[in-house]
């Protein structure tokens, strides 16, 4: 895991992965494309521009592992085609820049729900992502599927504000997560990758993986 790739770094998951990452004795290198400039590039580089493919195109040097933490909501991209353009475009672009450059290992958020044949449109965008991933054919895939995520994001989102109480009371893999939670996972799942080709964590396993 030295040269890492991340894309979604200005996220709720995303923010946290980056920090986790910079912090990791076991990374030599970060790159993290997004459409504006990181605050804080210290250590990391940071190839930016307002159309995220071309930040990716950018990116000439060897990756070993890629992190994929995109992903928007309908209303805030304000239209089905846009959030498509995010959560399977934009991923799938991802993807296909760490394997242009020699990465053997892919983590990426997805949803709890996700499912290509779901009727209900998030969950289907979210569940042919997984689906076309699968297709590339990676030595090592792992798909994390949080439920509502907690923590502070840049643009509180009113849905998850007035939702977060309840979910916080529910069990097993409905139960809201931090996303600092599902960071922590994806970087030990990182590190620890397994021996399946693909690996699919319930909000309840990053929970637990989280703690371990």
């Amino acid at each position: 895991m030295h040269h890492v790739l991340i894309t979604g770094a200005t996220g709720l998951v995303g923010g946290h992965l980056l920090n986790l990452l910079r912090r990791a004795s076991q990374v030599e290198s970060i790159v993290a494309p997004t459409r504006h400039p990181l605050e804080d590039v210290f250590g990391i580089d940071n190839p930016h521009h307002p159309d995220l493919s071309a930040a990716l195109a950018q990116i000439d040097s060897p990756i070993d592992i890629v992190f994929c933490c995109l992903g928007t909501t309908i209303r805030d991209a304000g239209s089905k085609a846009a959030f498509t353009h995010v959560d399977y475009d934009l991923v799938l672009e991802t993807a296909q820049t760490g394997l242009r450059l020699g990465a053997k290992q892919m983590l990426v958020v997805s949803a709890m729900g996700a499912n290509a044949h779901s009727p209900f449109f998030y969950n289907r965008v979210k569940g042919e992502m997984e689906s076309a991933l699968i297709e590339q054919g990676w030595p090592r895939l792992t798909i994390v599927r949080p439920s509502m995520l907690l923590g502070e994001r840049r643009a509180p989102r009113l849905n998850e504000r007035l939702l977060a109480p309840l979910f916080s009371l529910l069990p097993g893999n409905w139960k809201s997560i931090a996303a600092q939670d599902v960071a922590k996972a994806m970087l030990k799942m990182a590190k620890n990758p397994g021996t399946s080709p693909v690996t699919i964590l319930t909000s309840r396993q990053l929970r637990e993986t989280a703690r371990q």
